[in-house]
């Protein structure tokens, strides 16, 4: 199993056609002009190349970039809600029946990117967002010209095969071009889109139905999806390090975005003297993608223990998130645009977590390394074998988590007395902030730990909040008729507060449990 220990980043591979290359090149350097050749670093060591190529502003682009595809996901989710009523005339069903979309949307959206998170790290990003977008829009266009129930379910399965791969893509291409150090300040951006998705996602969703019909709103996710995907094929460059190493290393023609292609076409001489290849940092990876690497990230100590508190904490937000309409509904008599404008304050505060939770895990890295003597080198990756990350990591989540705890119970009963609107507004942005500065830093623990199979650890992470939380949404109405709101988010609050002994143990002995797992996998390699 691949961990995030850079000594074992294979330094010694080399690809024979790359070595084929290499020395074509400096057969040229004999006869040419050595200054309108490329420079080239066949002499350094790994470690001496920066880690990411890119300059800073192309590495934010690509971050967000990373991140608007990611919107898909929430947004294909959240914006189905509002048009639920519409849906079940139509098909002549009841909303108990429709609801059930809602479920297996969910369940595909935790298994699909095993698949394409895995598929992703062995043969490049691009390709990967090539097969999630052409699946999606396929979809989404079926959906919208569908009339039948039947349909409506299979469609939805297939959207979120499509749309729910983005996300670990996105989470990948973080890993893939930022260091641990600077990676709080990266994972922001990236994580913008799935932010943004469940707030926005409601409010589009309430006035298209409204205005324009059920229809439209999967031909509104068909023009989104088209405007990302033709986003990604013309901007996006590939990240992934076992194709382009530190992205020194040129892509094959067909993985290239398009405005490079265009733009070494119009100037040719400005291209051939600025490239600079470190063949080093091309990574080794598995011959072929292995959806059940997530599932071996679930049998870690460390890694499973993470993985389930952070389902627990994504399965109690969308209890919340899934049984705010009624609430409002029901508590103030909203129409769909309402309840829909209400889920701003929540979006909001999750974006505005960025802010917050990002620089803190940059901030306490340096603390950290400070106190356990890293050194930290910009553009470089730290070797984290002797470093506790956990510690790092979890000494910002944790306070994340209490706070969070506090302001959801604080709305749960807020609801239940029917006070001002303003009251559980505020609550929810800040139960909004809190949770998704958690849900950012546990994603970067994870990656952090498994940075040569990123996405195929974010997929992980997916796989099991998606689970957690299509059986929480199923029994969220049956529990609030039958004990109230506020009870129950006394119950989710009582439920994260106790198993947040998930993370402590991860604080205390999480660095020991990696340490132990790679001795085992490295002496498994020898006896091999």
């Amino acid at each position: 199993m691949n961990r995030g220990d850079d000594k074992h980043d294979f330094p010694d591979y080399n690809p024979p056609e790359l070595e084929t290359r290499s020395a074509d090149r400096i057969e040229e350097a004999d006869t040419d002009d050595k200054e309108t050749l490329p420079i080239q670093r066949e002499s350094d060591t790994k470690d001496d190349a920066p880690y990411c190529a890119l300059s800073e502003r192309r590495k934010i682009s690509v971050m967000l970039t990373a991140s608007f595809s990611g919107i898909i996901s929430p947004i294909s989710a959240s914006i189905y809600y509002p048009a639920l009523p519409s849906l079940a005339k139509e098909m002549h069903v009841s909303i108990s029946l429709i609801n059930l979309t809602i479920m297996t949307y969910l369940i595909l959206q935790g298994i699909s990117p095993s698949f394409t998170g895995s598929f992703s790290d062995v043969h490049g990003r691009r390709l990967a967002y090539m097969l999630c977008f052409t699946t999606y829009l396929g979809a989404n266009i079926g959906l919208a010209l569908q009339s039948d129930y039947a349909a409506l379910m299979v469609l939805r399965c297939v959207q979120a095969a499509g749309s729910s791969g983005t996300i670990a893509i996105g989470s990948a291409v973080v890993a893939d071009i930022s260091t641990r150090a600077e990676r709080g300040k990266y994972i922001a951006y990236a994580t913008m889109g799935t932010t943004l998705g469940p707030a926005l996602g409601p409010v589009i969703g309430g006035l298209l139905d409204q205005f324009l019909g059920w229809r439209w709103v999967f031909w509104f996710l068909v023009i989104l999806g088209g405007f990302n995907f033709a986003l990604i094929l013309v901007t996006c460059p590939e990240t992934c390090r076992a194709v382009v190493g530190n992205g020194s290393i040129p892509p094959p023609n067909w993985n290239r975005p398009w405005w490079a292609i265009l733009r070494e076409s119009a100037w040719p001489r400005k291209n051939k003297r600025e490239k600079r290849i470190d063949y080093e940092t091309l990574e080794k990876s598995r011959n072929r993608p292995n959806p059940l690497t997530a599932v071996h990230i679930a049998l870690e100590k460390e890694g499973g223990l993470v993985l389930i508190y952070g389902a627990l904490l994504y399965a109690g937000y969308m209890i919340i998130l899934s049984t705010l309409p009624s609430q409002l509904e029901s508590q103030y008599g909203f129409n769909a645009i309402q309840v829909g404008l209400c889920y701003l304050p929540l979006g909001i505060g999750s974006l505005t977590s960025r802010w917050t939770a990002g620089p803190l895990l940059d901030w306490n890295f340096r603390r950290e390394a400070k106190c356990q003597n890293l050194s930290i080198v910009k553009n470089r990756q730290q070797d984290i074998r002797e470093f506790d990350i956990e510690r790092a990591r979890l000494t910002i989540t944790i306070p994340f988590v209490y706070a969070a705890c506090l302001f959801l119970l604080a709305y749960g009963w807020v609801m239940k007395f029917q006070t001002h609107l303003a009251v559980p507004l505020v609550l929810l942005f800040f139960s909004g902030h809190l949770t998704t500065g958690a849900f950012s830093t546990l994603s970067t623990l994870i990656v952090d730990t498994h940075r040569q199979s990123a996405a195929t650890s974010v997929a992980a992470n997916n796989l099991f909040r998606c689970l957690f939380a299509a059986g929480a949404t199923a029994f969220a109405a049956p529990l609030i008729d039958r004990i109230g709101i506020g009870w129950t988010t006394t119950f989710i609050v009582g439920v994260w507060i106790v198993f947040s002994a998930c993370l402590w143990a991860v604080y205390h002995w999480g660095h020991k449990w990696r340490e132990e797992l790679r001795k085992r996998s490295e002496e498994d390699g020898i006896s091999a």
